[in-house]
């Protein structure tokens, strides 16, 4: 038998540590296994928050390449927080897998990767920076790209040596295989202040025969020409990383502010306000949507007040306080306004946002994949509920409240033509719910709760930059990019911000948990019924993938999707 030596620990918050039983199980790349060891309950138990114990194995496993945590309750279910576990090998080698992680289940399960490193690992490679457009904290930015931009005017003979399949660059575009993320809306945006710097770039991506997504081209502004060049993957070590530090940091901002503010947090308050306006509490679809509204008035007013005003977090500057974006208060105001005229309501439509980035066919696309499921979900308990209250397309044109509800909705989007004014059938009104409900819970969950797994290494999406972009190549290095990046000020309120942004309520209601039990009638409770058990099945879909991955995406199952923008 052979001795692996393992050092696990716990987090020094209240209550992180438990006194249920712990096994843990070492695993290698062929998915050859230790003993499962029991890691005594008592351990665990008061101030003690690292404990090291030996793990058998009737052979060598070479490289660790998971570790997989089973929590057991007794008589009552303890919640623990894993924060680090390190594995001595008995020949001398160590690894590492961080967790930082509850385990909240009567009987839950984890398996923690090596690959829970790879964003610091792998920060600067290509296939790292072209997952993020898939899989990370902005996964709506990428789309097809059908013909290039006039003013992005990148030709074949830059980016050849970099097509794999023998085509040219048209070829590739009419096959199918590149893509695009343009960051236009941030064109003329002043920075903030002279110490901070922000342009609107254009990435061009390519799929290659793996189906990885890798950056082809960088423009770092709307505007071609010698002093702005088009940034490639054969240029300078230095200066190509620097260009994906600039696309990086322009998507951190227009993910906070559109993605993730406008698109998740306001759009679900105007739907709030217009539901307690216009839906009296005994209105079904009132009952049906109060769980997915909860906190949101609340938590942005905070948002307004301690993060996207003149004195929050994002923009507020002096030499205590650094200020983390590069977008001002009231230019914040504008890049929303500017991302108001776009938005329609078939945007908020999960399918059809995907159809119209050209994104159906996408390999390893979980986002969708995952959001697809959870949509699908939504949309069949919503629709169940309305059958049993509306027997006809006509009960939902003569529902005066419900008129008035998707009227008052459409006032909040400053009277749009691009949203419904009125519902004419119970399929659109089903759709319609499903929006609202996905909105609050999956998409929200989708681009909230990863932010301090891919924004937690500055360097990988920088919050603001301090030097202006290099108008010519061969100019960086290294210490041009250090000077380039946030100080540690600033690097420390970024931080901050997203650790706090990604962590759920203590009394956070998980999509399909309706402790508060507003409908009396059985039907509808058998329609909850299913919903649970249709979730369940999603989770454990979800789960069973992330297994076979090196760097798993949880962030849409549906045991961590809250069912409200509640942080």
């Amino acid at each position: 038998m052979l001795t692996y030596k393992v050092l696990i620990s716990t987090d020094r918050q209240r209550n992180a540590e438990t006194k249920n039983s712990i096994y843990l199980t070492l695993l290698d790349s062929n998915n050859q296994s230790s003993e499962r060891t029991l890691v005594k309950k008592s351990r665990f138990g008061g101030t003690e928050r690292e404990i090291s114990f030996d793990v058998s194995a009737k052979k060598d496993l070479g490289d660790i390449v998971q570790v997989k945590l089973e929590k057991e309750k007794h008589f009552v279910n303890f919640h623990w927080f894993c924060k680090h576990i390190k594995v001595k090998t008995p020949s001398e080698k160590f690894f590492e897998f961080p967790c930082h992680r509850w385990l909240v289940g009567k009987n839950e399960v984890i398996i923690i990767r090596e690959g829970s490193e790879n964003v610091m690992q792998d920060w600067s490679k290509d296939y790292m920076f072209g997952y993020q457009f898939l899989n990370g904290c902005n996964p709506v930015m990428i789309r097809k790209c059908m013909n290039l931009p006039d003013n992005f005017p990148v030709r074949h003979e830059m980016v050849d040596g970099f097509l794999k399949r023998g085509a040219t660059l048209e070829e590739e575009i009419k096959a199918g295989n590149i893509y695009i993320a343009d960051y236009k809306i941030l064109d003329g945006v002043p920075a903030s202040s002279t110490r901070h710097y922000l342009t609107a770039p254009i990435c061009l991506l390519y799929k290659n025969r793996l189906d990885q997504i890798l950056p082809l081209a960088i423009q770092l502004s709307q505007n071609p020409g010698e002093k702005s060049p088009i940034f490639l993957p054969s240029d300078n070590e230095y200066d190509w990383m620097l260009a994906k530090m600039w696309v990086k940091s322009s998507d951190f901002n227009v993910h906070q502010l559109v993605t993730h503010l406008l698109k998740t947090h306001l759009i679900s308050e105007v739907f709030e306000i217009a539901m307690y306006r216009q839906l009296p509490a005994v209105h079904p679809v009132h009952k049906l949507l109060k769980p997915h509204v909860r906190f949101t008035i609340a938590i942005n007013a905070e948002a307004r007040e301690k993060l996207v005003s003149d004195g929050g977090v994002f923009s507020k500057w002096d030499s205590w306080y650094p200020k983390i974006s590069s977008i001002a208060g009231a230019e914040m105001v504008k890049v929303i306004k500017r991302a108001m005229k776009s938005l329609t309501y078939e945007s908020l439509c999960f399918p059809e946002a995907i159809k119209a980035r050209g994104m159906e066919d996408m390999p390893k696309y979980f986002y969708r994949d995952d959001g697809m499921k959870i949509w699908e979900a939504i949309n069949c308990f919503v629709s169940a509920v309305v059958e049993i209250y509306y027997d006809s397309d006509e009960t939902v044109q003569k529902d005066v409240e419900i008129q008035e509800f998707v009227k008052d909705v459409s006032f909040g989007m400053n009277n749009s033509d691009k949203f419904p004014k009125s519902l004419k059938t119970r399929k659109e009104l089903a759709e319609y719910l499903t929006v609202v409900i996905f909105t609050a819970s999956a998409q929200h969950a989708a681009v909230n709760f990863g932010q301090f797994d891919w924004y937690g290494w500055i360097p990988n999406s920088p919050s603001t930059m301090r030097k202006p972009p290099p108008e010519q190549k061969g100019q960086v290095d290294m210490k041009y990019i250090m000077d380039s990046l946030p100080d540690r000020g600033c690097s420390i309120k970024a931080l901050g911000t997203v650790w706090a942004l990604s962590q759920f309520q203590k009394n956070e209601l998980f999509l399909g948990t309706y402790p508060d039990m507003c409908f009396t009638e059985q039907p509808v409770k058998e329609a909850i019924k299913t919903f649970r058990k249709k979730l369940d099945e999603v989770t454990n879909v979800i789960k069973s993938r992330n297994e076979e991955l090196t760097l798993d995406y949880c962030y849409l199952s549906p045991d961590q999707i809250p069912n409200s923008v509640a942080v």
